[in-house]
């Protein structure tokens, strides 16, 4: 087909849906790959604190794709995010999380909420609708979302898991009563499953055939979606590129562990690192490396070490090479690199594994319970993440358990309250120039 040409600047639009498991992320995959093969400079973006998804958008369209969080980013690094995503494209697809409306109770547009994003930059929403089990009264929960919230637009919907032709004019009938367009209509297809863990999809990685999929995917595109539609539909704004008020780099060379047990980094913490002038390192602690002795940082991200448990312990170079750098300068780890820093890491299997022991806390995931929400953090002492009494905004997403006591004051990291301003006491662990917790930063507050 001919490319899709667009004179206009750029603009934006949300795929959203009503609820998790509406098929977003097949959906927003399938765009943005076939937008890119015709032609069009597309990028994408994850509304809310999710790690995996955005290295699929990046997969998809070989461009990074940031988190945009109405909640954890105040307005100005808001901005700053949303113009770095959208810089020199011709269209952002930005990708909801759970339902369109879900967030926390908060001012207006502070919720986390996807729909805050839209309406702050007047992007249409495209509502992605998973008509399994329904016909007619789908059309309902499309008019349910449209009359929700004036300050949307409802472009119109993507039909989702249609089970034949009979069963998509059963569901257009609906949709042509109450006036709502339908852009594409994707059939039941249990080949495009990408595969799972506890925390969502596989890592992009670590899919197999991860070319071939995404392919896949644009070619259903093409064929189950108006792509000239979508791309007309789009609007609002995106705002120019800007720093922002990021998080400084804990050092001016930092070593970051990535591999398969550590990936998740938000890209605009690494982004903001790299602008204030921080030389990114990148180590791999399962091919058993040590820290570069000439960095003056060490940042071990979150990610799945309680897969390669056994592995991490037996990588003598790593963890020796992390207590010799411990001794001179900072290592802070987040949510899985904090597990690493602890005593031990019992994995799902029940057996123990000996970690380096640089801060108090044992951990396991045979005793699984579900973590997860926004933190709002104050620094108890000085270190990595900045000066006693800073605060902190960001999110946990874990389903490890700690076997150790909670820390008191003298040993936290930072005193802790969700969203909403309920205590949840001290967390993390602080000893030397080591710190650590589950929380993930995301700005500042």
């Amino acid at each position: 087909m001919d490319p899709v040409v667009t004179q206009r600047p750029a603009s934006g639009l949300l795929i959203a849906a009503a609820r998790s498991g509406s098929g977003k992320t097949t959906v927003t995959l399938a765009l943005l790959r076939a937008l890119r093969r015709r032609g069009l400079v597309v990028a994408g973006a994850k509304c809310g604190p999710d790690y995996i998804d955005p290295a699929f958008h990046a997969a998809a369209t070989g461009r990074p794709s940031y988190n945009l969080d109405s909640f954890a980013m105040d307005g100005v690094l808001l901005d700053a995010v949303a113009g770095r995503a959208g810089a020199g494209s011709d269209l952002l697809l930005a990708e909801g999380s759970m339902g369109l409306f879900d967030g926390i109770v908060a001012e207006a547009g502070r919720s986390g909420a996807n729909a805050d994003i839209a309406a702050r930059y007047g992007w249409p929403v495209v509502l992605v609708l998973d008509v399994s089990g329904a016909a007619q009264s789908a059309a309902a929960t499309a008019l349910g979302v449209r009359a929700y919230d004036p300050r949307l637009t409802l472009a119109g919907v993507i039909l989702n898991k249609v089970a034949s032709p009979r069963h998509r004019r059963l569901v257009e009938v609906g949709l042509t009563r109450i006036g709502i367009p339908v852009l594409g209509a994707v059939p039941r297809e249990a080949a495009l499953v990408l595969p799972e863990r506890h925390l969502g999809l596989i890592q992009a990685g670590e899919t197999e055939d991860l070319e071939a999929r995404l392919d896949h995917l644009a070619d259903l595109a093409e064929t189950s979606i108006d792509l000239d539609a979508v791309v007309a539909a789009a609007g609002g704004r995106v705002p120019a590129p800007g720093i922002g008020h990021l998080p400084p780099p804990p050092g001016q060379r930092l070593a970051v562990a990535r591999d398969a047990a550590f990936s998740f980094v938000y890209p605009h913490l690494d982004a903001g690192w790299r602008a204030a002038g921080a030389e990114i390192v990148p180590f791999s602690p399962l091919a058993d490396e040590a820290p570069p002795a000439d960095c003056d940082a060490c940042w071990l991200p979150g990610g799945y070490p309680e897969l390669h448990a056994g592995r991490i312990a037996a990588a003598s170079r790593f963890l020796d090479g992390l207590r010799a750098f411990a001794e001179t300068r900072p290592i802070h780890g987040e949510c899985g690199g904090y597990m690493v820093l602890g005593e031990s890491l019992e994995d799902a299997e029940g057996a123990s594994h000996r970690m380096a022991g640089l801060l108090p806390v044992a951990t396991s995931y045979a005793r699984r319970r579900l973590h997860l929400g926004y933190r709002i953090a104050t620094l108890v002492g000085t270190g990595s993440l900045g000066p006693a009494g800073q605060g902190l905004v960001g999110h946990e997403f874990h389903y490890a358990s700690e076997l150790t006591p909670p820390p008191g004051p003298g040993e936290a990291l930072a005193a802790v309250t969700d969203a909403e301003g309920k205590a949840l006491g001290f967390a993390g662990h602080r000893r030397g120039r080591v710190s650590g917790s589950f929380f993930h930063l995301v700005g500042l507050r």
